[in-house]
């Protein structure tokens, strides 16, 4: 046999995942691969599932008591009424679902099949932005029979104007609140610490408020809650999209950007 050809043979054949020449072949999941399994899991994980129900069932619940006990048979205050809910537990789905590689020390596991940090955080936050778009539409859905039954109730007509600038408002400013929660999961890694700030700032923003001229204005520039008013009502003036601009600045973007960061160059164990 001639060895001098086996080896000439062998030692030139590519291998997957082994050096040919000066080309390595690198395994990635494709992005849309990473999208479904973050999405999957907003609904197929004990958290999730404790999540969706709770919001599901708190939403609706505002809703019908507010149609039944409270009224107006108004289409729009019913649906305003779903967002008491939607503005808190969507911030808390979306810390629980940054911070859940950390707490579950999945992490080596996800970094390991996908090296690349930056198209996980994408594909985790995109599934939970875009769960807070269908919530307000569900919510929608459920005010819509809800205005009928309250007015039959009631005794008075029903109300169905819902105009398009205090939509559209509404949903941007519970998809913002969604985006402060993911932002603050991804800045501090932790959810017990990132659910506390996200709770307890609008009542600091609220004391703050109080606290004379300085105390309003430092509000209005600052706390999302505050600036956000005027996108709700769909009245945005000029001088409210510099103050909006900014809380999205602090509140967003700066955590983010900083928590992203952090990921990336953050050692797993």
């Amino acid at each position: 046999m001639n060895t001098d050809a086996f080896t000439s043979r062998t030692t030139n054949r590519p291998e997957a995942g082994l050096t040919t020449g000066t080309r390595t072949t690198t395994h990635h999941t494709p992005f849309s691969t990473l999208l479904r399994v973050e999405t999957r899991k907003l609904h197929d994980t004990r958290t999730s599932i404790i999540m969706t129900v709770a919001l599901s069932a708190v939403s609706i619940a505002l809703v019908v008591g507010r149609a039944l006990f409270a009224g107006p048979a108004e289409l729009s205050t019913l649906a305003n009424t779903a967002a008491l809910a939607l503005s808190v537990l969507l911030p808390v789905l979306g810390i629980l679902t940054v911070t859940g590689e950390w707490s579950h020390r999945t992490a080596l596991t996800t970094f390991t099949l996908e090296p690349r940090r930056g198209r996980v955080l994408a594909a985790k936050c995109l599934p939970v932005l875009g769960a807070s778009v269908a919530a307000c539409l569900l919510a929608l859905l459920v005010a819509v029979p809800m205005t009928a039954v309250s007015a039959a109730v009631r005794g008075v007509p029903a109300t169905w104007g819902l105009e398009l600038g205090p939509l559209l408002g509404w949903i941007a400013t519970i998809v913002l609140s969604t985006a402060e929660g993911l932002a603050l999961g991804m800045l501090l890694l932790n959810a017990p610490a990132a659910i506390v700030i996200y709770l307890v700032s609008p009542m600091l923003w609220g004391f703050v408020s109080q606290l004379g001229a300085t105390g309003q204005l430092l509000a209005e520039w600052l706390d999302l809650n505050t600036a956000t008013n005027a996108l709700m009502d769909g009245n945005m003036g000029g001088g409210d999209v510099p103050q909006l601009a900014v809380t999205i600045m602090v509140w967003v973007v700066i955590p983010m950007g900083v928590g992203v960061l952090r990921v990336l160059r953050k050692d797993v164990q």
